[in-house]
C-alpha cells in the first residue's frame, strides 16, 4: 500500500469512526485504537503535506490564532424567534396561523440554550462558519467551529448548501471544565450556554478545541429540493449533520403542548441544556404565505419553560457585608444542577425573607434561577422536617469588623455603619471598577481584593494613584510588567468614561445603573448634581422621594465632596454630553411604552426612542409628550386618552422608525 493509499485509509476511517460518536452516538472504535491512528496519520502528514485531506481529522484539534474575528455579512438574515410563556399564547399563535393555512401541521424541536451558529459550504466542503450577530453581520468562526467533530468538514455530496443550528456545551464538559478552572483559580462560567460561548470566541482554536463543544442543526436554508421542515431533518441527517432526534411532527397544538409536557419531564436528565421548544409551519411553500415581522418569522414560535425547581439540603446561613453596609443572608446548601449550573449559594436577602418563609438550618428548600440567570431559594420544606432543624437568628454585630448593626425603621435590611469596615470598602471597591459601573478591565475581584490586603488601594482615588507605584506593582505575584502595562493603561482609558458610570460607581444608595443614567442625562455636569436642591431631584420622572433623599444626601456630605474633587484633579470625566443620532418627531418628548412588542424589545425601543433625541419614562402624567403601545396595553394607556395624551400604536412607531433608520 502506499503512502497516499494508507493516507486515505486513515482519514476514512478515522472520520467514521467521528461521525459514529459524535453523530449518532455510537462507538465503533475504541479510544486507544482511535489515537493511535490519528498519531500515524499525524506523523505521514507531517511528512507529506502536500498529501493532506481538506477534511482530514488533524483538522479539528486547533492551532490557528486570530488576532480577531472578522465580520461576515449572512446572505439570508439569521432572525430571532418570537417567544411564548403560556399554553394560552401557542393557543393563540394557532388561530392566527390556521387563518391562513388551516390544514397546517407544525414540526416541534427542543431549543437548545447555546451559540446559534450558520454552516456555509461550497461544493460539498465547509467554507464559513458564523454567528448571528446581529442577523445581518456575523462574527467568522471557521476556525473554532472546524474543531467540533461532529460538524462535517466535508459533506456526502458536492453541493453548495447553508444550514443552522446551535453550538452547546455538554453538560458534562461543561462540569469538567469548571472544576479545571477551579483548580487553576479562574473565574467559573455561569451555565453550559455562557461557557459555549466563550469557547467559540476564543482567538486560539486549540483553546476550543480543549473545551469539548457539540452542535445541532436543525434549519437548512438552501441547496436541497425539500418541502416540509421534517424533511429537511431528515435530510440534513442523510448529509451527516448532527440533528437532534427529539423532534416530532404535531397535527394539532395540543399535539405540540403534549410534546411539551413530556420533553419539560425529560429536562432534568438531557445530556445538554434546552430552555423550550421551537415550533415551526411544517410546509415550507406556506412560511412566504405567513410571511415575517422585522425581526421574527410568523410561522414559527419558541416556547420557554417556566424555571426549573430542584430539592437540596440548607447546610449553613452566612452574612455579606455590601458596599453600602447593607447585610445580606446567604444560603449555603448542597450543590444541585439548575439550569446548566452547578450551584451552592443563593441570596436569602433579609431577615424578613427568612422568616416569612419560615427557613430552618438543615431545612430541605426549593432552588431555581430567577429569569434563568440567578439562583434564588423559593421556599423551605416543613413537611420534611425530621426535628434536627435549627430556627433562624438574625446577627448582632458586623461579620467583617465586629461594629453593631443597626437596622432603620421602615426598612428590611440591618447596616454596618462604621466607615473603616473593610469588607464594606473592598465590596465598594469592587463595584466600582466593575463591568457594570466604572469598567476598569483587568481590574477584577480577585486583584482588587489582592491590592487592598497590600496596601495600594484604600479609596477610590487610589486606583487612579496606581502609576506612581508602577515598580512595586511589578514586583506582585502573578503581576510582572506587561499585566502591570495592561491594568495602567485601562484605568488611564477608564477615566473617559461617561458621567453616569461615575455616578453609578460612586456607590450611592438606590442609585442604580438606570437612576444614574437619568441623572446624568438631566444635569449632564458633576458640579450640577453638587449645587442640586432637594425639591428638583424630587421632581424627577422616575425619581421618588427615597431616592432623591439618598443622592442629596450624598452629594452634600463633605467627604462626598472631597472625593469628588479628588477624583475631579485627577482627570476622570465629569460632564456628560447629550447623544442624539438625529432630529426626529421624538426629540424633547417625554415618552411612556405600555403593552407587550411583536417587533422589538421594551429595552431596543428605549435605545432607539433615545438615540433619536426622546426621553422614556415609567409613568404617565400630565407632563407625558406620547404613549406608544403594543398589544395588552392596560391601565397607562387608558390614563393617557383621559389626559389627552397623544398615543401611538407599535405598527406607527415601527413605520417611523423605519424612516430614520433606512435614511
Amino acid at each position: 500500500m502506499s503512502i497516499k493509499e494508507r493516507i486515505d485509509e486513515l482519514v476514512k476511517i478515522l472520520n467514521q469512526a467521528n461521525y459514529d460518536y459524535y453523530v449518532l452516538d455510537k462507538p465503533t472504535l475504541e479510544d486507544y485504537e482511535y489515537d493511535k491512528l490519528l498519531v500515524e496519520l499525524e506523523s505521514l502528514e507531517k511528512a507529506n503535506p502536500d498529501l493532506i485531506h481538506e477534511d482530514s481529522p488533524t483538522k479539528r484539534v486547533g492551532g490557528e490564532v486570530l488576532k480577531k474575528f472578522e465580520s461576515v455579512n449572512h446572505d439570508i438574515p439569521m432572525m430571532s424567534l418570537q417567544d411564548a410563556f403560556s399554553f394560552e399564547e401557542l393557543r393563540e399563535f394557532d388561530e392566527r396561523i390556521r387563518k391562513i393555512s388551516p390544514n397546517v401541521s407544525y414540526v416541534s424541536e427542543l431549543k437548545i440554550d447555546g451559540l446559534s451558529v450558520s454552516l456555509k459550504y461550497e461544493n460539498g466542503k465547509l467554507v464559513r462558519a458564523a454567528t448571528r450577530g446581529n442577523g445581518i453581520v456575523g462574527e467568522n468562526i471557521t476556525s473554532n467551529v472546524k474543531t467540533i467533530k461532529s460538524v462535517p468538514l466535508k459533506l456526502k455530496e458536492a453541493i453548495n448548501t447553508e444550514v443552522r443550528g446551535e453550538i452547546y456545551m455538554p453538560k458534562k464538559s461543561f462540569i469538567a471544565l469548571n472544576e479545571e478552572r477551579l483548580q487553576n483559580e479562574e473565574e467559573l462560567f455561569a451555565n453550559c450556554r455562557n461557557a459555549a460561548a466563550g469557547s467559540i470566541r476564543q482567538l486560539d482554536s486549540k483553546v476550543a478545541a480543549k473545551r469539548k463543544l457539540d452542535v445541532f442543526l436543525y434549519y437548512l436554508t438552501s441547496g436541497i429540493n425539500v418541502s416540509t421542515q421534517e424533511e429537511s431533518l431528515q435530510k440534513m441527517s442523510e448529509m451527516g449533520f448532527k440533528v437532534n432526534p427529539n423532534y416530532r411532527l404535531c397535527h394539532t397544538i395540543d399535539d405540540v403542548i403534549n410534546y411539551i409536557t413530556e420533553m419539560g419531564a425529560l429536562r432534568p436528565n438531557l445530556p445538554y441544556d434546552i430552555d423550550g421548544i421551537v415550533i415551526k409551519v411544517n410546509d415550507l411553500a406556506s412560511h412566504h404565505e405567513i410571511g415575517e415581522t422585522a425581526k421574527y418569522p410568523k410561522w414559527a414560535i419558541a416556547y420557554k419553560f417556566p424555571p426549573e425547581e430542584v430539592h437540596t439540603k440548607l447546610q449553613s446561613i452566612t452574612f455579606q457585608v455590601g458596599r453600602t453596609g447593607s447585610i445580606t443572608p446567604v444560603a449555603n446548601f448542597k450543590p444541585v444542577f439548575v439550569q446548566g449550573s452547578l450551584i451552592s449559594r443563593a441570596t436569602l436577602h433579609n431577615e424578613d425573607f427568612i422568616k416569612e418563609r419560615d427557613i430552618h438550618l438543615g431545612d430541605t428548600i426549593v432552588i431555581r434561577k430567577a429569569g434563568d440567570v440567578i439562583p434564588e431559594v423559593v421556599k423551605a420544606l416543613p413537611e420534611e422536617r425530621d426535628g434536627s432543624e435549627v430556627l433562624f437568628e438574625m446577627i448582632k454585630t458586623c461579620p467583617s469588623c465586629g461594629s453593631n448593626l443597626v437596622r432603620i425603621p421602615g426598612e428590611a435590611d440591618y447596616f454596618c455603619k462604621n466607615p473603616n469596615c473593610k469588607e464594606k470598602i473592598i465590596n465598594g471597591l469592587i463595584h466600582f471598577s466593575s463591568k457594570a459601573a466604572y469598567d476598569i478591565d483587568t481590574l477584577g475581584d480577585k486583584l482588587v481584593i489582592s491590592l487592598y490586603e497590600k496596601g495600594f488601594i484604600k479609596s477610590i482615588p487610589d486606583i487612579f494613584k496606581l502609576n506612581d507605584k508602577k515598580d512595586e506593582l511589578i514586583k506582585l505575584e502573578r503581576m510582572g510588567e506587561k499585566s502591570v502595562n495592561k491594568l495602567l493603561s485601562a484605568i488611564e482609558e477608564s477615566k473617559k468614561n461617561p458621567l453616569d458610570r461615575l455616578i453609578f460607581g460612586l456607590g450611592i444608595r438606590h442609585c442604580g445603573a438606570k437612576v444614574s443614567k437619568i441623572l446624568a442625562n438631566e444635569f449632564l455636569t458633576m458640579d450640577a448634581l453638587l449645587n442640586v436642591s432637594l425639591e428638583t431631584l424630587a421632581n424627577i420622572d422616575s425619581i421618588g422621594s427615597v431616592i432623591a433623599s439618598d443622592v442629596y444626601t450624598f452629594f452634600h456630605d463633605e467627604k462626598n465632596i472631597d472625593l469628588i474633587q479628588e477624583l475631579k484633579n485627577l482627570g476622570l470625566r465629569m460632564e456628560e454630553e447629550k447623544k442624539i443620532i438625529q432630529e426626529s418627531v421624538f426629540t424633547g418628548k417625554k415618552i411612556v411604552l405600555t403593552g407587550s412588542f411583536k417587533d422589538y424589545g421594551r429595552a431596543e425601543a428605549k435605545n432607539l426612542i433615545e438615540s433619536l433625541g426622546g426621553k422614556t419614562v415609567d409613568s404617565v402624567s400630565k407632563n407625558t409628550d406620547l404613549v406608544i403601545y403594543g398589544e395588552k396595553a392596560g391601565s397607562k394607556l387608558d390614563k393617557a386618552k383621559t389626559l389627552g395624551i397623544s398615543v401611538m400604536s407599535e405598527d406607527e412607531f415601527i413605520n417611523i422608525i423605519k424612516e430614520y433608520i433606512n435614511e
